[in-house]
């Protein structure tokens, strides 16, 4: 009998793929308004999620109607920089092709909801007109590179996005499928060889992230290869961590998130090379049997560090050096009025869960066409405008303001702080809600921390997920919500607010209305025995996840009071 395992069915649809073209060409053209199984595992490939509106699918079945498909297209756009002409572009066709949102991803990409089927090639080929590309934006590929976005005028920043941007051009996929199916390529005559990826690509999802030293805006802890420049004066080295990632499966007990570590810390010229050969040992070692264990997290972790550094200096033929200690200094977000370093301003706005629509989606493209100002995505869902003439700051504020947009500094922080994910009615994944129900709940937070004075101080990060693969990095923050059955959540607490470490399970089931009143013991602990300047996240964890749940069950709401 045979060694080798089984694949799972994702894998062997992926192998006879003919390097992701599969049924897809032929699916489009067939006149229905979705694609087979195996298309749909093929399309996310082309950065393409084929969706059902789940909101209405009891009524149409009762109707003997089938789904409502449509589709979410996902634009990679590595260090999430787009020109001001590529952002109207993007904005034009949120009217012409989605539905009037564009949505800013925890990944600096661009997604549209809503598309239909017809409109998919026409979407993709004005993209790719404008230099974009939804190409491996999804799929069992490394996927939008993130960076650390703010444009302060220094050589190692305007070094950190040219790596990335270089760093991305070389791990795309090699495959003419996409420039075939969607932009009306000539077909290859044989099939293209994929050096990095091989015929089956990687076992899932791969994530990269480069953070700028002693910022960590970019979850760099969460991410299956982190990337921190080592700065002397000039650019020296990078440092290089390996095997985070958020997700978990709810009922399978050895599935849950983990904190990529260090390394090795390795020369600018050594870096490419080392994170592919990094790709390669999980293109090569990854669980092809079971997708719920195939990241590379699990890999590291199974192997153990030194095992798995030893296998990646065997795919390069050399010894690589020890990791230099890592600082970090803040998790910022980059909101507000910022001197760039040149003379120029730039302004990081508030976009609340990443949706940009309605009175919000006008000013900007107002601000954008009548300032011509370069955008920048964050990874925390909002948008930088870059380049500002110091004259123009009061006309750009006139704009939001008569658009109704609240700027930074009047939204509650512990708001401008939160994070959720689209879930339903769109995702299929989604157990319960995000996106729509967070706006609510964390204002219902602020008013409890308002009532408990908490509200000037150091406030939580707080993060939804509707379930718990974890898109909205619920398990690094200070609050974790992810949903555990419909209208039920597991609240986890104790995550740091910079980002490099896990919350703890506090607890399981909790419904959604009362999320606030199960908080509300540990928020009246925080108020008295919180140390001057101590996070909510730090208190947490001091504390001791034990001692918080047995404090819950004897609170009164009056233990608080005259605080």
């Amino acid at each position: 009998m045979s060694d080798t395992p089984k694949l799972s069915r994702v894998e062997q649809v992926k192998l006879v793929s003919r390097h992701l073209r599969g049924p897809v060409e032929h699916e489009l053209h067939d006149g229905s308004d979705h694609f087979s199984d195996e298309g749909y595992q093929i399309l996310k490939f082309h950065g393409i999620y084929q969706q059902e509106n789940r909101d209405v699918r009891k009524a149409r079945k009762a109707r003997g109607l089938g789904p409502e498909y449509a589709f979410m297209i996902r634009v990679a756009i590595p260090g999430g920089r787009l020109s001001p002409e590529q952002y109207l572009v993007l904005d034009r066709l949120a009217d012409e092709l989605g539905n009037a949102t564009l949505r800013i991803t925890t990944r600096q990409a661009i997604q549209y909801h809503g598309v239909r089927k017809g409109g998919l090639k026409p979407l993709i080929q004005i993209l790719n007109r404008n230099l974009l590309t939804t190409l491996s934006a999804c799929g069992d590929v490394v996927r939008n590179i993130v960076a650390c976005p703010a444009p302060f005028v220094d050589r190692q920043r305007t070094e950190l996005m040219r790596y990335a941007r270089e760093l991305s051009d070389r791990l795309k996929p090699r495959t003419h499928a996409y420039y075939e199916i969607w932009l009306d390529g000539e077909k290859a005559a044989t099939l293209e060889e994929e050096p990095l990826y091989g015929d089956t690509y990687l076992p899932r999802k791969f994530k990269i992230a480069f953070a700028f030293p002693g910022d960590n805006c970019v979850d760099v802890y969460t991410q299956d290869i982190g990337i921190v420049p080592w700065v002397e004066g000039q650019l020296r080295g990078f440092t290089i961590l390996v095997g985070g990632g958020m997700g978990q499966s709810h009922g399978v007990k050895d599935t849950h998130p983990l904190l990529a570590k260090p390394l090795t810390t390795v020369a600018p010229e050594q870096l490419f090379e080392v994170v592919e050969a990094i790709v390669k040992v999980q293109r090569d070692h990854g669980r092809r049997d079971d997708r719920k264990f195939a990241r590379m997290k699990y890999l590291v972790e199974q192997w153990g560090i030194e095992r798995f550094k030893a296998e990646v200096e065997r795919y390069l033929g050399y010894t690589l050096a020890d990791p230099i200690p890592l600082v970090w200094l803040s998790a910022d977000d980059h909101l507000g009025w910022y001197e760039q370093g040149d003379g120029r301003l730039f302004f990081g706005l508030f976009v609340e869960n990443g949706r940009i629509r309605d009175n919000l989606r006008t000013a900007i493209r107002t601000v954008v066409q009548r300032f011509a100002l370069e955008v920048r995505l964050t990874p925390q869902q909002n948008i930088l405008f870059v380049n500002i003439a110091p004259a123009d700051r009061a006309a750009i504020e006139k704009i939001f303001f008569d658009h109704d947009v609240a700027l930074p500094g009047s939204v509650p922080l512990v708001v401008q702080q939160a994070m959720a994910c689209p879930a339903l009615p769109t995702c299929g994944l989604a157990i319960t809600e995000s996106e729509r129900v967070m706006p609510q709940v964390i204002r219902d937070i602020h008013a409890l921390l308002s009532r408990l004075g908490l509200h000037d101080g150091p406030v939580p990060h707080v993060r939804m997920t509707g379930c718990p693969n974890g898109c909205a990095r619920p398990y690094t923050a200070e609050i974790g919500l992810v949903g555990r059955s419909l209208n039920s959540y597991t609240i986890y607490l104790g995550g740091s607010s910079l980002g490099n470490r896990l919350g703890e399970l506090y607890l399981d089931n909790v419904k959604r209305e009362e999320i606030v009143s199960s908080l509300e013991p540990v928020f009246a602990l925080y108020q008295r025995e919180r140390k001057p300047g101590e996070s909510f996240g730090d208190f947490c964890y001091r504390i001791g996840i034990v001692a918080l749940q047995q404090l819950a069950p004897n609170y009164k709401e009056d233990d608080s009071a005259g605080q």
